[in-house]
């Protein structure tokens, strides 16, 4: 009896936790919907690629604060995506998920990095985009299946996002 008990005790306990986070996230989720301006929507015709990418979105974080990932709508979850670059903009386009849609014109620059929104990994295993929507500054992480490409996204979305 007293195994079911304490069996009991850590599945509530267990339970307890897994309603925390929940609540964690739903605070964050409607704390940053009031502070961060609307994301972009991706336009109808975004252009054609001029680079293209599969892999990971990873996630979206505000400011120089690499664990601050931004909660509002489906724009925390991490999917499987496409990274494409076109003369408009970089379009995440992630599976089972919203687009997330990044003007050309408000592209600050690209780097490597080693984590982001939680996710580490090895030296320069994410490629994250700089970008400012109003006076906020996010970065975007993606972790590419070929980590090969990375520079030449760093050197492009460096260069004003032209490949």
């Amino acid at each position: 009896m007293t195994r079911l008990l304490l069996t009991l005790a850590v599945l509530a306990l267990f339970l307890l936790c897994l309603y925390g986070m929940w609540r964690g996230w739903q605070r964050r989720a409607r704390r940053q919907a009031e502070a961060l301006p609307a994301f972009p929507s991706p336009p109808a015709d975004p252009g054609v690629a001029t680079m293209e990418t599969t892999g990971v979105y990873v996630g979206t974080t505000i400011g120089d604060d690499w664990q601050n990932r931004v909660a509002v709508g489906d724009i925390g979850h991490r999917a499987e995506a496409v990274l494409r670059l076109t003369e408009r903009g970089v379009l995440v386009d992630r599976t089972g998920a919203s687009p997330l849609w990044i003007p050309a014109e408000d592209v600050r620059g690209a780097r490597t990095a080693r984590g982001l929104a939680g996710k580490v990994m090895a030296a320069d295993g994410l490629l994250v985009v700089r970008w400012q929507l109003g006076e906020q500054v996010f970065d975007t992480g993606f972790r590419g299946d070929d980590k090969d490409v990375y520079e030449q996204w760093v050197n492009a979305l460096n260069a004003g996002g032209r490949a």
